[in-house]
């Protein structure tokens, strides 16, 4: 089984922050094996001088919906102050740090540079830094690092909380390497240190840790979620479904005037390894089409050593917006959510412009060809931060 870096703290590390005061960003998929959380767990020693909690989005007990802003308050178990890191204010500031000498770090990350929780860290490391204060980052296994790294990089320019610091969409590294490269390639400057982990290897799917999953977010139940994000995800920047509501979030995708029977054939159809599609049925309990009769498919993973999530769901992207006329982009204030998840708005023209004859997957193809020279090159500088 592998040693989070959490246990190794509190076995072999406790020296890191010994005598320091103490704030930790977390959320519920912060526990030990025994799925003990690090909150109780530092919160119980008395080597660990622990003085107020940050959250995320979602809050530090996760029961908060996507994008939905959550406020300071108290924590009812521990009786700690909490700050939000995600209502009004993103990023630390040197005010709420004052009580703090050392920021702790630990949160399940999901391999996908749309995932907020990274930008958390980022946007972490710059309040640390300016604050003169240290961090300290306990890694995690990245549940989908046996993929390959995918997708374009994201310029400064077009940066976002759901996209940044040149990351491609599937980037292959852990929360600790994360931290590092956020600091090193953009000058950050901030005192972090990374408390590794023992026993896991990149080749590891998290199935393979043997450690519980805790979701890191609501619409995060399964590592099998987290397989198919990559690509699945680019459907929040549309007026279909992408499961949001249901039991299979990114593993649903539909919208009423989909015809499931056909849209199921045609996807099969398009050669794409490791998964199987079906007709779907499903009525969202909330998000997009809530309490609506949706049609669509279910995307299933058959072989995940063999999928490339990012062309299914630039595939299915692409079938479609090329085969119903009633699928849309979502704008939120004149900007086309789906250009910040791409970074751009090259993926959005190239498949408006399609023509309808042309297959899906060739579509997809041809956007994953414009990309390959970012993954190329962002694989030259992982290899600087690459921990395991």
């Amino acid at each position: 089984m592998v040693t989070l870096g959490v246990e190794r703290l509190l076995n072999d590390r406790f020296e890191t922050v010994d005598g320091e005061r103490l704030g930790l960003i977390t959320n519920p998929s912060g526990t030990d094996s025994n799925l003990t959380t690090t909150i109780d767990l530092l919160d119980a020693r008395e080597e660990f001088d622990l003085r107020k909690l940050f959250g995320p989005e979602h809050g530090i007990r996760g029961d908060a919906q996507a994008g939905v802003k959550v406020e300071d308050s108290i924590d009812e178990r521990t009786g700690l102050p909490v700050k939000s890191l995600y209502g009004e204010q993103k990023q630390l500031t040197p005010g709420m740090m004052d009580d703090i000498d050392t920021i702790v770090y630990d949160m399940q990350d999901v391999g996908c540079r749309f995932y907020t929780l990274i930008y958390t860290l980022g946007y972490a490391l710059k309040g640390v830094a300016e604050a003169g204060k240290r961090m300290v980052v306990l890694d995690r296994p990245n549940p989908i690092s046996p993929l390959s790294v995918a997708g374009n990089r994201i310029d400064d320019e077009v940066a976002s909380f759901v996209g940044g610091y040149e990351l491609p969409i599937v980037h292959g590294m852990t929360v600790g390497e994360l931290a590092t490269y956020f600091n090193g390639e953009f000058d950050v400057g901030a005192d972090v240190e990374v408390v590794e982990m023992r026993g896991w290897s990149r080749s590891d799917w998290f199935s393979d840790t043997g450690l519980p999953w805790v979701y890191p977010s609501p619409n995060m139940p399964t590592p099998g979620t987290a397989t198919l994000y990559p690509g699945m995800c680019f459907f929040e920047g549309t007026n279909l479904s992408e499961g949001r509501g249901t039991t299979k979030p990114f593993e649903l995708v539909g919208a009423p005037w989909i015809d499931a029977d056909d849209w199921a054939t045609e996807l099969s159809n398009q050669g794409l390894e490791g998964v199987a599609f079906r007709p779907a049925y499903f009525s969202p309990t909330f998000s997009k089409h809530e309490r609506e009769n949706v049609t669509g498919v279910q995307i299933h993973v058959l072989d995940r050593d063999a999928i490339d999530p990012v062309t299914v769901g630039l595939t299915v992207l692409a079938s479609a917006f090329t085969t119903y006329d009633d699928c849309e982009w979502i704008a939120y204030d004149d900007e086309f959510f789906v250009d910040k998840l791409a970074g751009g708005s090259y993926l959005r023209e190239t498949i408006d412009a399609a023509d309808a004859s042309t297959e899906p997957r060739e579509i997809a193809e041809i956007i994953a060809d414009r990309w390959e020279d970012d993954r190329t090159e962002f694989l030259k500088v992982r290899d600087d931060y690459r921990r395991y």
